[in-house]
């Protein structure tokens, strides 16, 4: 299986301060994605996406950390979408958003959604 992180998105979903400090909030999904894929199948994928690269980057040795081409309004949402698109097996790619735009694209690429604030309540109970 094959998870992608509309990252923004699922920062964003609660209101906790994370815009004092963007990439404080980037790196601590990152961190929070790390030990929830550790804990999957050997086999899952994570891959999580933003607008523009964090400065400085946010590295990992276990899920890809990935940004668009140029950061602009939905980006990020054309980089998921690419990324179902060139996808051999898109019906097992799962995308964690509430963006009622992206899901719909998604979706009619084959791949299924994840709402944003559960899978971040999933994250949080680890």
């Amino acid at each position: 299986m094959r998870w992608i992180v509309d990252g923004m998105n699922v920062i964003g979903c609660r209101p906790d301060g994370w815009w004092k400090d963007r990439r404080k909030a980037m790196a601590a999904l990152v961190d929070s994605l790390e030990q929830w894929a550790g804990g999957q199948d050997p086999g899952i994928d994570v891959t999580v996406v933003f607008e523009k690269p964090p400065t400085p980057p946010i590295h990992s040795a276990t899920i890809t950390v990935a940004h668009a081409d140029r950061a602009a309004a939905n980006s990020a949402d054309d980089e998921i979408v690419r990324l179902v698109q060139s996808a051999d097996d898109p019906q097992e790619i799962c995308v964690v958003t509430s963006d009622y735009a992206l899901s719909t694209r998604v979706r009619n690429q084959g791949a299924t959604v994840h709402p944003a604030a559960a899978f971040r309540r999933t994250l949080e109970r680890q």
